[in-house]
């Protein structure tokens, strides 16, 4: 199945669950989404419940929150999140400080979905990884999936929940507002469903990483397009005899640090991959937990970062390519932090 379509199939299944949940914004509803999410949901669903908006993220946004403040559940889509940042205030203030503010008396259940990050020769405007930025965030839900399943499973629901549980649970039943940060890149990637994976009844909790390969020499943790890189790394590593960890993070804010500490208490070297800026990133804040907590006894090296270069996403698609992390990178720098050069 394809990651565009398991977003799909997630959002179908939940529509016809609940009534309450409905989708907006630019395209989503008679041009079947600019990246082809949203197809069919129009013709299922009606004008009622999928909703084409004007160009004018800060509107539809605000209209999404205040429908979700209501008792409604908007999965509100943005063509690309750099464009949400039209719209920030209505994600970070109104939405994500709502909950909180009311003393859990008024949840905010609205998910905020599209691409994020850098596609291919759309230059540095179109080109951000969000993660960090809205990691930061109190109040917030930040959810980067990778696969398939984790598209599914993650944008669905664990479990039923009252007005004050804070538990983690997936995305468009959850209480709080969720960003969900898609990969333009990964649309067409089709993946490997497990059997359960394709019941209407899967589900993926928020704030739970997955251990995607299991090794023992070093633990390469990442996020969205960059698992793929990093899985691919972790092959090559082997032909060499290294054993790497790969951990697929899937969620930003709650982040899994106790699946990222029991993995580093075994390898005892650490590499943390990701296609956004380097400076105070996923992987920086991932560095500063572990330094800061009793795993920083077993690290045999450095925490090794790597990121996006440190510039704004260059049109060009020679100097685009130098950009971002690819597979021999990963390598070099987990062989790096074996103290191996060759």
């Amino acid at each position: 199945m394809t990651v565009r379509d398991a977003l799909n199939a997630a959002m179908e299944e939940e529509m016809l669950r609940d009534e309450t949940v409905f989708i907006l914004g630019e395209e989503v509803a008679r041009y079947n989404g600019a990246y082809k999410v949203t197809k069919g949901l129009l013709d299922k669903f009606g004008e009622r419940r999928v909703v084409d908006t004007p160009i004018t993220e800060m509107g539809f946004a605000g209209v999404a929150v205040g429908a979700a403040l209501a008792g409604l559940r908007p999965i509100c889509e943005f063509m690309t999140f750099n464009f949400a940042m039209q719209a920030i205030d209505q994600i970070v203030n109104s939405a994500g400080k709502t909950y909180y503010m009311s003393g859990g008396n008024v949840p905010c259940p609205v998910v905020f979905r599209g691409p994020n990050g850098a596609a291919a020769g759309v230059a540095a405007q179109h080109s951000q990884d969000y993660a960090a930025w809205y990691g930061q965030v109190p109040g917030l839900k930040v959810v980067s999936p990778w696969s398939a399943e984790d598209c599914k499973g993650l944008l669905k629901y664990l479990h039923m929940y009252s007005n004050l549980c804070f538990t983690p649970q997936s995305a468009i039943r959850d209480p709080n507002p969720v960003v969900f940060l898609e990969n333009e890149m990964l649309y067409g990637v089709s993946f490997p469903m497990s059997e359960a994976a394709l019941q209407d009844d899967f589900l993926l909790p928020i704030g739970k990483a997955k251990v995607e390969r299991e090794g023992s020499d070093v633990t390469i943790v990442a996020h969205s397009k960059m698992v793929t890189h990093s899985l691919e790394a972790a092959e090559l590593l082997a032909k060499e005899g290294i054993k790497a960890e790969v951990i697929n993070l899937r969620s930003i804010r709650p982040l899994d640090i106790d699946t990222i500490k029991k993995s580093v208490k075994k390898t005892n070297r650490l590499v943390t991959v990701e296609g956004g800026f380097p400076a105070f990133s996923v992987g920086s804040e991932i560095c500063a937990q572990i330094v800061e907590s009793e795993a920083f006894d077993y690290l045999d090296a450095p925490v090794e970062r790597v990121t996006g270069a440190d510039i704004p996403t260059p049109y060009a698609k020679n100097l685009e390519d130098l950009a971002f992390p690819d597979t021999p990178l990963i390598v070099k720098v987990a062989k790096r932090a074996l103290y191996r050069t060759n």
